[in-house]
């Protein structure tokens, strides 16, 4: 797949309306919430909006571009713009939606799928299921408790322990494998008992949730890692 650079057309700027990009790609809807940008923005533009809510623009427009184009690289110059606590506290937004909204609704859409099935076929799923919940969980956890602690600490020049983003890099786990293990279960392999609409809204709910966590992954390597990285060279000077 062909990765997105600075050098393709940008489709987003601070002077289009903020209603003009949600209308070029609904699923910035997600990224609104997380940003903590409400609602009623009326004709502002995305400057305005962003200011009104104490958003970073050129974060937002990072953000927007990475949920947009598949393979988004920002070149140095662009990161040089972003707001790091804007990043973090995107990706603590994330990790929220994630644990008590799209779990959630995919958990809800599997109960009902499973109605019709034997205990054995409800029990395999139920495993997968909870086995990815809990990596996810552990997941998040360590970045919530040791990585953005991190992060906070080199923004305000404090003591930090030792630990380096090239730690956490070398470290970052692959979530996906039990997500994509799960998926093609349900795809494959339910009896014809179960309904195949509720077979179809869990298989929306995993590959929604399986390409958000992408970009999510994304914006913690291609811009997290890399911001944080260049502050620690730069308390090294």
């Amino acid at each position: 797949m062909k990765r997105s650079t600075e050098n393709d057309r940008i489709l987003f700027s601070g002077s289009m309306k903020m209603a003009d990009l949600i209308d070029a790609n609904s699923e910035l809807l997600g990224v609104l919430s997380r940003m903590g940008i409400r609602f009623g923005f009326g004709e502002d533009s995305v400057e305005e909006a962003c200011g009104k809510c104490g958003v970073n623009t050129n974060t937002f427009l990072l953000i927007c571009n990475v949920y947009t184009f598949d393979g988004y690289s920002p070149a140095n110059n662009v990161l040089r713009k972003v707001d790091v606590k804007d990043i973090v506290k995107y990706l603590h937004q994330s990790h929220a939606f994630y644990m008590d909204n799209a779990l959630k609704d995919l958990e809800g859409n599997i109960e009902k799928m499973l109605q019709p099935c034997g205990e054995r076929q409800s029990k395999v799923i139920w495993g997968f299921f909870s086995q990815y919940k809990v990596e996810l969980s552990k997941h998040f956890d360590y970045e919530e408790k040791t990585v953005f602690p991190y992060v906070e600490a080199v923004l305000s020049n404090k003591e930090h322990g030792g630990f380096t983003i090239g730690d956490y890099k070398e470290n970052h786990s692959n979530v996906e494998e039990k997500l994509g293990d799960l998926k093609n279960i349900v795809m494959k392999y339910m009896p014809s008992v179960c309904d195949d609409m509720l077979i179809s809204a869990v298989l929306q709910n995993l590959y929604g949730l399986e390409k958000d966590l992408e970009k999510h992954t994304s914006i913690e390597d291609d811009i997290l890692v890399p911001l944080v990285k260049r502050m620690e060279e730069d308390g090294k000077k």
